[in-house]
C-alpha cells in the first residue's frame, strides 16, 4: 500500500480562489497528490492551467470533458484521503447540505467517501445571513469540518467575518486529517 497521500480540492467561484493556488503548491511540495476540481465560475477567476502546473495533475471542470469512460467524480471520490473546497462559497455550501448535484465539483463531494472540509469564504453579511449560518450548522452536524472563515479585510469592502482563513492554517489542518508531519 502506498503511502502517498491525495487530495480533490474544489475550488469554487470566490474571489480567494487564488489562494487555492498556493494551497495547491504547498501540498504539493509536501508530496501529497492534488486533484483539482473546479466550478465555472472559479475558472473565471483562475485558470485551471495554474492549477494543472501547480498540481503537475489534469483539472476537472465540466462532468461533460473527460479523457476515457470512466466517471470521474466517482473516482476522484474513491482516490481521496481528504477532500477539501477552498475557497467555499455561500452557493457551494447550500448544494452540499441540501445534496444537490449540478455541476462537477458538487457530484463529486456526493461521490466523496473521504472526510470532507470546507474553508468559507464570502461577504460577511452572507456569512451571517441565517440561511448560511443553518447550512454551517447542518455541515457541522454531518461531521464536515469547516475552517474558517476569518475575520479581516474582504475584497468587497468593509472587514467582517467572511474571508477564507490563510493557506498556512489549511495546510495545518490538512496535515492533520492525513497525519503528516510537517516538520514545524
Amino acid at each position: 500500500m502506498s503511502d502517498v497521500k491525495h487530495v480533490v480540492l474544489g475550488v469554487t467561484g470566490g474571489i480567494a480562489a487564488y489562494k487555492a493556488a498556493d494551497l495547491t503548491s504547498k501540498l504539493t511540495q509536501l508530496g501529497i497528490v492534488v486533484h483539482v476540481v473546479m466550478t465555472e465560475a472559479a475558472t473565471k477567476l483562475v485558470t485551471p492551467r495554474t492549477f494543472q502546473t501547480l498540481s503537475r495533475q489534469p483539472v476537472t471542470t465540466s462532468l461533460w470533458e473527460v479523457q476515457d469512460w470512466r466517471p470521474e467524480h466517482v473516482e476522484l471520490g474513491q482516490l481521496a484521503d481528504l477532500m477539501v473546497i477552498a475557497p467555499c462559497t455561500a452557493n457551494m455550501m447550500g448544494k452540499i447540505a441540501h445534496g444537490i448535484a449540478d455541476d462537477a465539483l458538487s457530484t463529486c463531494v456526493l461521490a466523496n467517501r473521504a472526510p470532507l472540509m470546507l474553508a468559507p469564504a464570502m461577504n460577511p453579511a452572507m456569512w451571517q445571513n441565517p440561511a448560511v449560518q443553518d447550512n454551517a450548522e447542518l455541515l457541522r452536524k454531518r461531521n464536515i469540518k469547516l475552517i474558517g472563515p476569518a475575520e479581516g479585510h474582504v475584497a468587497c469592502g468593509p472587514g467582517g467575518t467572511g474571508r477564507m482563513v490563510e493557506v498556512a492554517e489549511l495546510v495545518n489542518e490538512i496535515c492533520k486529517v492525513l497525519d503528516i508531519n510537517t516538520g514545524e
